[in-house]
């Protein structure tokens, strides 16, 4: 044993070591919130920026501001503490490589001068107090290259003393404002001693109301095709809906429901709301009347939950000069990668899933969750649960998929593309779907067929190109009851025995599932 560790070491010499030196660079953004401090740290290789570390502490800076705005000394020892847990992480970052912002508490803050001098020789690095513009700006841009947006996006960060709502279309902001109201500035004046009644959250929302709607017709007239909420009470919400089983988009009706639930706790250290978290109980209720504002007096519907927002707007924002590929495009390669996918598999898959998908589209209504984008994501990635073994591998997929981060896609598309996996193959369960509101499970199920159908077509996984061309969907019948047929090649199906045994097991199990399947040689 001692000979074979002799071996071992010699064989490592010194220029061996001194050249393990990482690849790519990296950098950092840390953000001065009004509620919490946050650091998060990039890696850079090739135009893919991987998040490695982030770090969050709730600070409360806005809650040391007096009447006259100025911090008290334990809010800034607070925050001061705060920092230098973060310079101990920033070290060995280029400091050209690091940006720090601070926001709506210092911009109020009248001794905002001396906190930022001592931060400032804590963290060895220049601190910028950006406008309400700014921060509206950065939060669009942190938005824009972590989630897909659709032609004009709406989009809004209730921040712990401000509000930014911005209008934007693809990279570009198209309108920005900067609201003086925030969760934890609202909690102070609004829900005083923690006392959570309808009369307080009536005269929350009402303020709130009478902030925006000077400003209601600037934004609604740009006619947004999605809203996206960045992080804050939107994404707490997210959450309390997932952990109830609501697997729907944040709607006004939740946020109602949701009042009442704080109005039945009376008082904030009785609120107990099932999957909130205990971080954000405190500041839950008045971050909640202000997302009620919001919805009604911009008239949303639906709003799902953005990828990035501030701090990601900032790493994106020292990145500008480099090559960066799509955020979708990242995070699809990197499972292929990383779970060992056949790519060229994949793709073919997916190019016969979008072809037939286009052959159908217009038979259906496709949700703001966009049904062609988690088709393409599903198809490409159906194959992920092959990592652990054959035969449960549509399991195995979705359980990995339900587990690991989907940066690019909301929180509702990556269950929707967790569930198509999961019943890509075998028998389709009679549950399947039946937690997902009625529009969505609507639209799922066509997506799943066509799934099922490419990946059946691509069976021999010999990369046929002729494939998109040798078949082609109809769906007749009623809206309730739509009668699918599969309209293909007789001669191509005569060359390919197993695809057309398969196609007939197929059109059986769709049968088993209450659904209809007719295959059509021509």
């Amino acid at each position: 044993m001692h000979d074979q560790t002799e071996t071992i070491d010699a064989s490592i010499t010194h220029q061996d070591l001194t050249t393990l030196k990482p690849k790519g660079d990296y950098y950092a953004a840390v953000d001065l919130g009004s509620n919490s401090f946050h650091l998060v740290v990039v890696h850079v290789v090739d135009g893919n920026v991987q998040i490695v570390s982030k770090v969050k502490q709730k600070v409360r800076l806005a809650a040391g501001l007096d009447e006259l705005n100025n911090l008290d000394d334990l809010a800034m020892e607070r925050g001061w503490q705060c920092l230098t847990t973060f310079a101990d992480r920033l070290k060995n970052i280029p400091i050209e490589n690091v940006k720090i912002v601070a926001t709506a508490t210092l911009r109020l803050a009248q001794n905002a001068h001396e906190f930022v001098v001592k931060a400032e020789t804590i963290l060895n690095s220049k601190l910028h107090i950006i406008s309400g513009e700014e921060e509206a700006i950065e939060i669009y841009r942190g938005v824009a290259y972590t989630s897909t947006t659709t032609g004009n996006t709406l989009v809004i960060d209730i921040g712990g003393a401000s509000t930014e709502v911005i209008i934007g279309r693809d990279m570009q902001p198209l309108h920005v404002h900067s609201f003086n109201m925030g969760c934890v500035t609202y909690m102070q004046q609004y829900f005083v001693d923690g006392h959570l009644t309808e009369s307080n959250f009536l005269h929350a929302i009402n303020m709130a109301k009478a902030e925006i709607l000077p400003h209601s017709h600037a934004f609604k007239c740009f006619d947004w095709h999605q809203a996206l909420g960045a992080s804050g009470t939107p994404q707490a919400i997210t959450d309390i809906l997932i952990q109830q089983g609501i697997r729907d988009e944040i709607k006004l009706n939740y946020l109602h429901q949701l009042k009442a639930q704080c109005i039945a706790a009376a008082h904030i250290d009785k609120l107990n709301v099932e999957g909130l978290v205990e971080s954000r109980r405190i500041i839950f209720p008045s971050g909640l009347a202000i997302l009620i504002a919001l919805f009604e007096s911009l008239t949303i519907n639906t709003m799902n939950i953005a990828g990035g927002a501030l701090r990601e707007g900032i790493i994106y924002g020292m990145l500008d000069n480099q090559p960066l590929t799509d955020r979708r495009t990242q995070t699809l390669n990197a499972c292929i990668s990383k779970y060992h996918i056949d790519k060229q598999q994949a793709i073919a898959v997916t190019q016969t899933a979008i072809a037939l998908f286009k052959q159908i589209y217009q038979a259906l209504t496709i949700p703001s969750f966009d049904g062609e984008n988690m088709l393409y994501a599903a198809s490409m990635l159906h194959e992920i649960g092959l990592h652990i073994e054959f035969k449960q591998q549509h399991l195995h997929g979705a359980y990995i998929l339900q587990h690991i981060d989907l940066p690019g896609y909301t929180k509702l598309q990556k269950q929707c593309i967790a569930e198509l996996v999961k019943y890509h193959r075998g028998d389709i369960q009679e549950e399947a779907f039946y937690d997902y509101p009625d529009e969505v499970r609507d639209n799922l199920l066509p997506l799943l067929k066509v799934l099922r159908l490419a990946v059946i077509l691509n069976i021999k996984r010999t990369q046929d190109k002729a494939i998109t061309n040798i078949a082609e969907i109809q769906i007749d019948g009623s809206e309730l009851e739509p009668s699918w047929i599969l309209r293909i090649k007789k001669s191509w199906l005569a060359e390919n025995k197993l695809v057309a045994t398969e196609l007939a097991n197929e059109t059986w199990l769709m049968h088993k599932a209450k659904q209809t399947l007719t295959l059509v040689p021509f």
